[in-house]
């Protein structure tokens, strides 16, 4: 099936979208682990401080960007580009199972030095190794032809 009205979002848009999630997640949790592990957080020589840090970096974004996806197919950064996750076969909302892949299939994207990540900008259909091994693309609607410029 063919969508006309539909693009594949590409490299830079991606990255975009992945730096406004980055900062919103910053902006949440850094103040709440400000709070349980005062001001020595930053300077702390140990890679987990304890059960509270554990959780929120490591156990809660992935929780919250699962739900995201399931719920309304994009994190706020891709919705802030417009950039929607579907099914690669259907165009449909992904499965729970297939999110979840896609999830952990950024491990396996970043593993050769990012290539998997990369590889968005190089790909006809726009799909790093997580999309391809999750059967997705990401998505928008294309942009309408803007007006031709006349100079009287």
């Amino acid at each position: 099936m063919i969508r006309e009205d539909l693009e594949y979002v590409g490299f830079f848009a991606r990255v975009g979208a992945s730096i406004i999630d980055g900062v919103l997640l910053l902006v949440i949790s850094l103040p709440v682990l400000f709070v349980i592990y005062g001001d020595d957080y930053l300077y702390s020589t140990e890679v987990i401080q304890g059960p509270a840090d554990f959780f929120i970096n490591y156990v809660l974004p992935p929780f919250i960007v699962i739900s995201f996806w399931a719920a309304k197919q994009a994190t706020p950064g891709k919705m802030a580009v417009r950039a929607k996750i579907v099914d690669a076969q259907t165009g449909n909302a992904c499965g729970l199972g297939q999110l979840i892949g896609r999830y952990l299939g950024y491990i396996i994207s970043m593993l050769p030095l990012g290539l998997g990540l990369l590889w968005v900008a190089f790909d006809d259909k726009k799909q790093g190794f997580h999309d391809k091994l999750a059967g997705t693309v990401v998505v928008r609607k294309k942009e309408r032809k803007p007006k031709a410029v006349s100079f009287d």
